[in-house]
Order: C-alpha cells, then sequence, then structure tokens
C-alpha cells in the first residue's frame, strides 16, 4: 500500500512538472511571438518617431512610491512635447485613469503639457484610459482616430502594438528615453505577465472596454504660423 501511495506520488509531482514546463514554454513563447510581430515597429529615437496626425500619450502616476516625481511620466511628456514642437505629431490624446477626484491622469498631463508650451488646442484628454487595452479601443471608438503614433516606454509598447493592430489600427511605436530607476524590473516582469494575458483579451474572452460613451471625434487644429513683419515703405 505504502509503495503505490508512493508511486502516485512520483506520477503526480511528474504530471505537475511537465505542466509546468509546458505553461513556461507558452509563456516564453508568447511574449517572444509579440515582441517579434511588433520589434520592427519601435523607434527609440525621437527624432526618428514616424510622424502621425495624433500620437497617444499613455497615462501613468505623476509621483513614484517614494514620493519623488516619477521618470516614467517625466520621460513620456518630454517625448510628447518634442513631438508636438517638431510636428511629427499633429495632435496628442492623453490617456489615463480618472477613477476618482484626487487621481486624475489626463488632466496631469495637460497641465505638465501646458508648461511646456503645447496649446490647449493639441490635445484631447481621454478620462476613460483605465488601461492600455480601454485606451486603444476608444481611440478608435469614441475619438475615430485610425493612424497613431504610441507615445511610452520601450517595454510596454509590444503590447500596445499587439492590441493596436488586433483592433486595426495603422500603429507605430516612438519609445521615451527613460533614466535608469531601481525596481525597473518589476514593471518588466509585470508586462511579460500582462502581454499573455492580452492575448487572452483579445482572442479567447474577447474583452470589453470599461466605459465607452458618445462619440467625440477629434479635432486637429491647424498649425499657427509665426506673424509676417512687413518692412514699411521706403524704410530698408
Amino acid at each position: 500500500m505504502r509503495l503505490r501511495l508512493l508511486t502516485w506520488v512520483k506520477a503526480f509531482v511528474m504530471s505537475l512538472g511537465v505542466v509546468v514546463l509546458l505553461a513556461t514554454l507558452l509563456f516564453i513563447a508568447a511574449n517572444l511571438w509579440i515582441i517579434s510581430r511588433t520589434y520592427s515597429r519601435i523607434e527609440h529615437d525621437i527624432e526618428q518617431c514616424t510622424s502621425a496626425p495624433v500620437g497617444i500619450v499613455f497615462g501613468t502616476s505623476h509621483w513614484s512610491r517614494g514620493g519623488v516625481r516619477n521618470p516614467h511620466f517625466e520621460a513620456r511628456m518630454s517625448a510628447a512635447a518634442e513631438l508636438i514642437a517638431s510636428r511629427q505629431v499633429a495632435h496628442l490624446l492623453l490617456s489615463g485613469d480618472n477613477r476618482t477626484r484626487y487621481y486624475n491622469e489626463p488632466i496631469t498631463m495637460w497641465r505638465d503639457l501646458r508648461g511646456r508650451q503645447v496649446r490647449d488646442d493639441d490635445m484631447t484628454l481621454d478620462y476613460a484610459g483605465f488601461s492600455t487595452f480601454d485606451t486603444l479601443v476608444r481611440s478608435r471608438e469614441i475619438f475615430r482616430v485610425s493612424n497613431v503614433l504610441l507615445i511610452t516606454q520601450a517595454w510596454h509598447l509590444p503590447r500596445a502594438l499587439i492590441i493596436a493592430d488586433a483592433l486595426g489600427l495603422d500603429a507605430e511605436g516612438c519609445a521615451v528615453p527613460s533614466r535608469h530607476v531601481s525596481g525597473v524590473w518589476r514593471l518588466q516582469v509585470r508586462e511579460w505577465i500582462a502581454r499573455v494575458a492580452t492575448l487572452g483579451d483579445l482572442y479567447l474572452w474577447e474583452r470589453q472596454p470599461y466605459f465607452l460613451g458618445p462619440e467625440e471625434p477629434l479635432l486637429i487644429a491647424p498649425e499657427r504660423k509665426p506673424p509676417r513683419y512687413e518692412t514699411p515703405e521706403g524704410i530698408d
């Protein structure tokens, strides 16, 4: 009896090991597939990023857990302002979480970019970008955009681009330069997990956004030209 029990335990452990091994291989394969499908459309030099009518800026916290300014937020805002200034994008869609009155990512981004001389006419705020998935679905369904430049960190872009592909968006990625910070490996590990979950969202359980609402097509303001100064007649 004891020998039989031991045999069953060994068989169970071996079966469990096989399952874990297969799950690990599938996990790695899914990530490598997403990366291979998107890496050629990610540009790491802002000046070389593809031009697009709309740049989507993904929201993140203004402050880090340590109580200092979040370098990821700073990098996204700096890149967005540079892209608008160079007219590589004509309009910015600022999409983020606004679940409570005390936490409002779109407003925080808007205020920061105004301080960087980005005009209000060049920004639209999306208050229901609760996730990368929600942001991209809403960009298509609510704001009626189809050609976009995704502005965020390099480790975030493969997942964002694979979602954009599934939605039929014409999207390229602009990886914002970020200085190295401690603990970034946690975000990268979480991103590997999120990529696999995203495949389930897209192809298995048909995830829907948390909130849609009425359409609000973006209005892209014309570029302002500098004023012309004419020399008075007779004066050199």
